[in-house]
């Protein structure tokens, strides 16, 4: 039994030693074969490591030779450029020769003409030295001559002079003082008429009233009330005058202020349209139409900005332009006549060039100041240009608005181009309601006085009746009489005509001496 069990062990044992020397054969070979990938891994990199010094030491070799090709190329162009340095040094050398020598033969033709000079210079002083001894002698003959020695012969001379000069004096200080008279007149004639545009006193216009329709003759007495207690609150929630006349189914609607006025009006039509009138109801509907009113006026505000494709403009300018809308000058509306004055300003400054838009802005806004009420103190032109800074308009608008009727110098061209488009706007026939018929015949009236008085050669009516330029003859009449013939002429026109603004009288007397040779 134990000899068995002996047996088994020593067979396992042996079958135990030759699995574990298989295994040891199989694990040589596996370290043999991965000896051998190793041995040829690495002579494949080192394979590409041959390649890739070979590959840098040609990209290393063709990067030598292209610099060295550039250098070469860098040193031929500034040796090129050396040789042309060399070529003009030279050149300017030969031209600096070519001065030196110049200015040689100069110098030596100053030192003759010096010396020229130096022997006329003593010539010169020896013939004034003669002028001398002449002029004594010459004195002293007048002196024996005229019986005067030469100090009473310099105060005679004196004295005649003065008088000349103070003649001239007071004949120059006379025309100064014609001519200031004149600008004053001018100037006061603008300043009444700025001031009959923004505020009317008690003289009643067409524009100053408006007419309301009654649907019967009743209404008149429920409008006027118990002992006149509506016609009260309204004349007080209003501030205009209702005038209740003898004409059937009409009242009539005075005062100054349009808004006020438009305010008046649409309130009483709607009181008659509702049919309860009662001083509570009145002060409601005008307070209600107030609003209204001032609705209106900022969208003919936006409308006229709209129109014109002005952008930016502040809100209050927006509300001023709307205002403008129930103003009037001369039965022009105020707020047509600006956006007239706007485009007049842009086409001509188109046509020269200049920027169109600042001049429409220009031209748009150069009233603005009459819709400020009369309160506001100053010329509508300079409220108009304060408001117009404040709202941070550009400052060649504000001088455009500030000088357009040339209370203040102009600071660029706009200034004038508003004055020229506001003329055009002004006076051409039609604006101011003025029939054609009437507009010709109010030339033909200024060129009639003006050829009515003697000396008279030719009239002409210019700018729409606002210059008359008179030819006088000039062997006829002389500067003065010129003078007193305009202020004779201007008299005339204002004595027999009526015309807005002023009418300036031009007297033109030229004298011409024509001959021909042959």
């Amino acid at each position: 039994m134990l000899i068995g069990i002996s047996l088994i062990a020593g067979a396992l044992g042996i079958i135990v030693a030759f699995v574990m020397l298989f295994y040891a054969r199989r694990k040589m070979a596996d370290v043999e074969l991965l000896h051998i990938r190793m041995e040829e891994k690495h002579k494949a990199i080192k394979r590409e490591l041959e390649t890739e010094r070979k590959e840098a030491l040609l990209k290393v070799k063709d990067e030598i030779y292209k610099r060295r090709h550039d250098f070469e190329n860098d040193v031929k162009r500034d040796r090129l450029e050396i040789e042309k340095q060399q070529a003009k040094l030279s050149t300017k050398d030969d031209f600096l020769e070519k001065k030196e020598s110049q200015l040689d033969d100069l110098r030596r033709d100053v030192q003759e003409k010096e010396r020229k000079l130096l022997r006329m210079s003593e010539v010169m002083h020896s013939n004034e030295e003669k002028l001398k001894t002449l002029y004594s002698e010459l004195i002293s003959k007048l002196e024996n001559v005229s019986g005067f020695s030469k100090d009473q012969a310099k105060k005679e001379l004196a004295d005649i002079l003065y008088a000349e000069v103070n003649l001239s004096n007071q004949k120059w200080i006379q025309k100064v003082e014609e001519e200031a008279r004149q600008v004053a007149k001018d100037k006061s004639t603008q300043i009444i008429v700025s001031a009959m545009q923004r505020y009317t006193i008690d003289q009643v216009t067409p524009n100053s009233s408006s007419v309301v329709h009654l649907p019967s003759e009743d209404m008149k007495g429920r409008i006027i009330g118990k002992e006149g207690r509506n016609i009260k609150s309204l004349e007080m929630a209003t501030g205009m005058e209702f005038v209740i006349g003898e004409v059937p189914e009409i009242i009539t609607i005075s005062g100054f202020n349009p808004i006020r006025r438009e305010v008046a009006r649409r309130s009483l039509e709607k009181l008659i349209t509702d049919g309860r009138i009662n001083p509570t109801r009145i002060e409601e509907t005008v307070q209600l139409c107030e609003k209204e009113i001032e609705e209106i006026i900022e969208e003919y505000g936006k409308q006229a900005i709209l129109e014109c494709n002005v952008q930016g403009v502040h809100p209050e300018i927006v509300t001023l332009l709307g205002k403008l809308y129930f103003r009037t000058s001369f039965s022009q509306n105020v707020l047509e006549h600006s956006k007239e004055v706007g485009i007049f300003a842009r086409m001509i400054a188109e046509e020269l060039g200049l920027n169109g838009n600042l001049a429409m802005r220009a031209g748009l806004f150069h009233d603005i100041g009459k819709a400020v009420t009369a309160e506001v103190e100053g010329p509508h032109a300079m409220i108009g240009a304060e408001i117009a800074k404040r709202c941070g308009e550009n400052p060649m608008v504000v001088n455009a608005i500030a000088a357009h009727h040339e209370e203040v110098p102009f600071l660029s061209i706009y200034g004038p181009l508003v004055v020229i488009a506001d003329t055009i706007s002004a006076s051409r026939p039609g604006a101011r309601r003025e029939t054609l018929t009437a507009y010709v015949k109010r030339l033909e009236k200024l060129e009639d006085i003006a050829n009515s008085f003697n000396g008279v050669k030719k009239a002409y009516a210019l700018q729409a009746g606002r210059e008359i330029r008179i030819i006088v003859e000039e062997d006829f009449l002389d500067d003065e009489k010129a003078s007193i013939l305009a202020r004779d002429i201007a008299k005339r026109i204002e004595d027999e005509m009526n015309f807005p603004g002023q009418i300036k009288v031009n007297v033109i007397r030229e004298k011409r001496a024509i001959e021909y040779a042959r």
